[in-house]
């Protein structure tokens, strides 16, 4: 929370709102949802907002036409607009000014050859899009109409003409009266490819050595620091590392361009990293799913030179706040944090950390740019729609009941306690979270989101009644005005041959072991496999704890097959497979990890194989045996032996209370949300739950 200083500008605190490309622009103007979005996170309390990619040469070199223009005086009006209401809103303001090079899809989709500093030499594995369904394709498709790139080898007048535009971009920034402008030197784009060896491969003055490929850069800095530094500040994204492909920019060569972007007139290194092929490692850059992802690398680009450096890469607050205590950064950046909870500062100034509303780092916002939409998070419904908030409180308060504690359910009761009703939650577990809970085993981050949830819970004071089963009877006796049905998808035992064997669990009966919900017949068949895990994470209730005992101890045979690779199946046959079981997984279709997002499906499919697991796609299953299960597989048949077979597939939506609620004709009105209305897990069961209870 101390202030901060980047050239002429300083900062109220060291929480920065990276560059997430919003894509609301209409023809490179900035459009009042792209105000909203970032005055939002302003009063939030970031000290910093810089924007999404902003193209100097609109609409040439630019991603998408979304993205805002820098290439013309019209642009001036709406730059000068988002100025004044960020400062309004108590923030400064920094431009990301680039030009996307051979990533330039609008240049794609419109015939036109883009920027590289020579044809490359190489072409990208794009196997991981076996996992991406035909429609997701042709989105992705329609973002370069479908069209082939085509590669222009800068000449020296190219290059002329891009440091020059550069500048004058800069100018229009300043007129408008922002704080900074960041220069773009990564992530693909036309200075950090030119940055690279694996990119460069030119043999004049911007080719060859680092310093040569390093030259690009540096004019554009020099040039931009003589026309407005003495109005802006001048920060330079740098990849700390690159990832996925021999000869990518490594960390010893990202501390020398440092060096060098500061004797060329820099203020601040904004260090980021870049996944070379987005079909393989994008989520080792720039989006990466490791905690603190490039704080090292960030760490030891300062010791090399004396501006402020920003890290970037899920800078969670407790690692941020080690990491400016100990002097390793100066600034941290958190972008899907702050797209989660914009008040996230505002709440770590005022020490309510148990407030802040985690990002569970599930790629949803993050999928939208492949196919450049406007991005949406999953725990967040007012992202992209600002206008949400405040929550209108209600007209009358009622008494509502909700029924059952997972996503959906904790969400309406929080959001309808704090519009003013009155709200009794109850679940027939013995605990909070529902599936949430038992989706803590296989995906970590969701622990976070249900720790806020139990503080929320614990703040609004709000009545939860556990162990409590729910029937139209026992609802009549509370009394309620409303009900909301929140008990989740129903996940049926498998209908072939062997299905009802004792082996065969499905996802239900796993979660009604491990909650202490399992019927005595349910109980029965797992006794020999799980019971004694459930009265284990019964004794703990720590995710957490279960996680890591399971990695030593798991009472379950060697050999698990999993039937149905959707976001459950592939997900559990990675758990079970990390901790010693031969694992098959079996999945009747083609593409593996619906509905994840594509980049954390694209990783989820590839770390499921690098922990052993055997996939076979577009199967048909034929029998269940005690010992084995049997499949066809393009005309052949095959078998796995099976100590445990585990049905992930047949997850439907049902709500058969709130079917009996209506016919018991109580006089009082029922909706359902979440899984039991509609399969979309968490995402859905937040999103749903808004739309209801927001006008209850």
């Amino acid at each position: 929370m101390s202030p901060g200083r980047i050239g002429p500008m300083e900062t109220h605190n060291r929480i920065v709102l990276p560059a997430m490309d919003m894509n609301v622009s209409e023809h490179g103007e900035i459009e009042q949802p792209e105000i909203d979005h970032y005055v939002s996170r302003a009063a939030g309390g970031a000290g910093l907002i810089i924007t999404g990619a902003c193209a100097i040469a609109f609409p040439h070199g630019a991603a998408s036409m979304k993205e805002p223009g820098l290439s013309d005086d019209k642009y001036i009006p709406g730059l000068k607009a988002l100025a004044d209401a960020v400062h309004a809103a108590g923030s400064k303001l920094c431009i990301q000014s680039t030009h996307h090079g051979k990533v330039a899809r609008v240049d794609v989709a419109n015939d036109r050859p883009v920027f590289a500093p020579n044809q490359p030499d190489y072409t990208y594995d794009m196997s991981a899009l076996a996992d991406s369904t035909r429609e997701e394709l042709g989105k992705m498709g329609a973002a370069t109409a479908g069209k082939q790139t085509e590669y222009r080898e800068m000449t020296d007048e190219d290059i002329a003409w891009l440091i020059e535009t550069w500048a004058d971009a800069a100018e229009r920034i300043a007129k408008a009266g922002c704080d900074a402008v960041e220069i773009h030197a990564a992530h693909g784009y036309i200075l950090g490819v030119f940055l690279n060896q694996r990119d460069n491969k030119r043999t004049d003055q911007y080719g060859g050595s680092l310093e040569n490929r390093a030259r690009l850069a540096c004019e554009v800095i020099s040039a931009v620091k003589q026309r407005v530094g003495d109005r802006l500040a001048i920060l330079v994204r740098v990849a700390g590392e690159q990832y996925g492909q021999d000869g990518g920019l490594t960390l010893d060569e990202a501390v020398e361009a440092s060096k060098l972007f500061e004797q060329a007139g820099a203020d601040a290194i904004h260090v980021t990293g870049w996944g070379r092929n987005p079909f393989d490692n994008f989520t080792d850059g720039p989006l990466p799913n490791k905690v603190g992802a490039y704080l090292a690398n960030a760490a030891e680009i300062k010791k090399h030179v004396s501006l402020p450096v920003i890290a970037v890469g899920r800078m969670l607050p407790e690692v941020s706040e080690k990491a400016l205590a100990a002097g390793q950064i100066d600034f941290a950046a958190m972008g899907r944090q702050l797209l989660a909870d914009p008040e996230l500062p505002n709440k770590l100034r005022d020490g309510k950390f148990d407030q802040v509303r985690p990002c569970i780092n599930c790629y949803l916002c993050v999928a939208e740019n492949f196919f450049d939409d406007t991005p949406f998070c999953a725990v967040n419904p007012a992202l992209g729609n600002e206008a949400l908030l405040p929550l209108k409180p209600a007209s009358a308060s009622k008494h509502v009941v909700v029924v059952g504690a997972g996503p959906a359910g904790l969400e309406s009761a929080r959001v309808l306690t704090e519009r003013g009703h009155r709200v009794t939650v109850v679940d027939k577990s013995d605990r909070l979270g529902g599936t949430m809970w038992f989706s803590t085993m296989t995906t970590p981050d969701n622990e976070r989101l249900l720790k806020w949830f139990k503080a929320e819970i614990k703040r609004l004071n709000i009545a939860v009644k556990l162990n409590t089963p729910a029937t139209v009877e026992s609802i009549k006796a509370l009394r309620p005005d409303h009900v909301i049905v929140a008990t989740g998808a129903v996940r049926p035992k498998p209908d072939f041959p062997g299905g009802d064997l004792p082996n065969v669990q499905t996802g239900d009966t796993l979660r009604a072991m491990m909650l202490g919900t399992a019927t005595a017949e349910e109980a029965g068949a797992l006794l020999s496999t799980l019971g004694k895990l459930g009265r284990l994470s019964g004794v703990t209730k720590s995710p957490e704890f279960v996680r890591q005992f399971t990695k030593f101890w798991l009472p379950m045979g060697k050999d698990v097959v999993v039937i149905g690779g959707s976001l459950v199946g592939l997900e559990l046959s990675e758990f079970v497979a990390e901790r010693g079981r031969r694992v098959t997984l079996l999945h009747e279709k083609q593409q593996l990890g619906l509905p994840l997002a594509m980049p954390r499906r694209w990783t989820a499919v590839k770390d499921a194989e690098k922990h052993g697991v055997k996939i076979h796609r577009n199967v048909s299953i034929t029998r269940i045996t005690e010992k084995s299960v049997e499949w066809t597989e393009g005309g052949e048949s095959f078998s796995a032996p099976a100590d445990m077979v585990v049905y992930a597939d047949g997850t439907t939506s049902a709500s058969p209370l709130a079917d009996e609620l209506r016919a018991a004709d109580l006089g009082i009105g029922v909706d359902v949300v979440g899984d039991a209305g509609a399969v979309n897990y968490i995402h859905g069961a937040i999103h749903s739950s808004w739309k209801v209870t927001t006008e209850l």
